[in-house]
């Protein structure tokens, strides 16, 4: 397949597959295993830094974070580049990032909202800026080199979209009329860029808070529907923190209350019919509250990861029964492969190999 290679922090690079459309898996292709320890190592330590956002390029690993931090890893020499991105006198905080076979991006919260992506001269450029009061952006994703979107709370009366048709070069937002309405309190959270999740041309958005929901469109953001979820709702801590697809059928959704983290009940989800419905799975058992879940590569939708500040659990059986793998905590993982994860969390980003 072709290769090519993008420009970011000040002449790093790192090759991808062109290919950005995300490939279902067949069961003929699955090897299941049955992991049973996960070797954990660190390739990042700052006592000062705090990571929710990741993307693996290729075998490669790009993140931003707080103190406006962001870099790029590259898995064949094992060295890092850094850089800051500020804004005038503002330290952005970045908790969505996204990336092209040419581009890389990130997403800042709160106010104003910055999005930046790699630019020609190798320094980032500002291609989106949202001043509202209320702006705080959560998950970016692509559906191919062109076309993304990236999510945040309501400003008005509809969950936040902004949506790219040019590669990332302008975004514009879809207005409320468009859009459901939103519930009374609900929002998102910004806890691992994983609120968006894609599969070809469909798109799955996780709403958490007082109200916690599934924002569906069949067509790359031109329409929109509402689906329920069951999981624990009502207060601004609880909901929906995290979902996967592996296919344009089944998929997954992970929360809790993150100040109620061994809460177990009302956490934890699984479709079968492309998220019009829900049923819960390892109801008052662990895991409780995690930030970030990810289907397996190759796996037929059996095995999962999830991890929060409380660990690593595994599950081998769709989610319905788990297994704590390590009590290292972590905000936010990827999967390279059915074997490698890159994670992030407070002062580290570490390698992941399960086995």
């Amino acid at each position: 397949m072709r290769k090519i290679c993008f420009l970011l922090i000040l002449l790093a690079f790192a090759c991808k597959d062109a290919s950005k459309e995300n490939k279902t898996e067949t069961a003929e292709h699955t090897n299941i295993k049955n992991f049973k320890a996960v070797e954990i190592e660190v390739i990042l330590e700052d006592d000062s830094l705090s990571v929710r956002a990741i993307d693996v390029i290729g075998k490669n690993l790009a993140f931003a974070g707080n103190n406006g931090k962001y870099g790029l890893y590259n898995s064949i020499d094992k060295t890092w580049k850094t850089n800051v991105q500020k804004f005038d006198t503002i330290i952005p905080e970045y908790r969505a990032v996204g990336s092209t076979s040419n581009d890389f991006f990130m997403l800042s919260v709160a106010s104003p909202a910055l999005l930046y992506k790699t630019g020609n001269s190798g320094k980032m450029e500002l291609v989106y800026k949202e001043g509202h009061e209320k702006a705080f952006y959560d998950a970016m994703a692509f559906w191919n080199d062109n076309e993304g979107i990236a999510m945040g709370d309501p400003t008005d009366g509809c969950i936040s979209i902004i949506i790219t048709r040019n590669g990332g070069d302008s975004w514009s937002k879809i207005d409320c009329e468009d859009l459901p309405d939103a519930a009374e309190g609900e929002a998102a959270f910004a806890a691992s860029n994983s609120n968006i999740s894609i599969q070809g041309d469909k798109t799955w958005i996780l709403t958490g808070g007082m109200k916690s929901r599934i924002l569906f469109s069949p067509d790359k953001g031109k329409s929109w529907e509402v689906f329920e979820t069951p999981l624990l709702q009502g207060k601004p801590t609880t909901g929906g923190y995290s979902l996967d697809f592996y296919d344009d059928k089944r998929g997954i959704i992970i929360g809790g209350d993150y100040t109620n983290e061994e809460a177990n009940k009302g956490n934890k989800a699984v479709t079968k019919d492309g998220g019009k419905t829900w049923e819960l799975i390892a109801e008052g058992e662990a895991p409780g509250y995690k930030s970030s879940v990810r289907y397996i590569p190759n796996s037929d939708a059996k095995q999962i990861v999830a991890t929060g500040f409380t660990g690593i659990h595994y599950s081998k059986n769709g989610g319905k029964s788990w297994k704590k793998l390590s009590d290292e905590g972590f905000y936010t993982l990827r999967f390279v492969n059915d074997t490698l994860a890159y994670a992030a969390g407070k002062g580290r980003i570490a390698k992941l190999i399960f086995r």
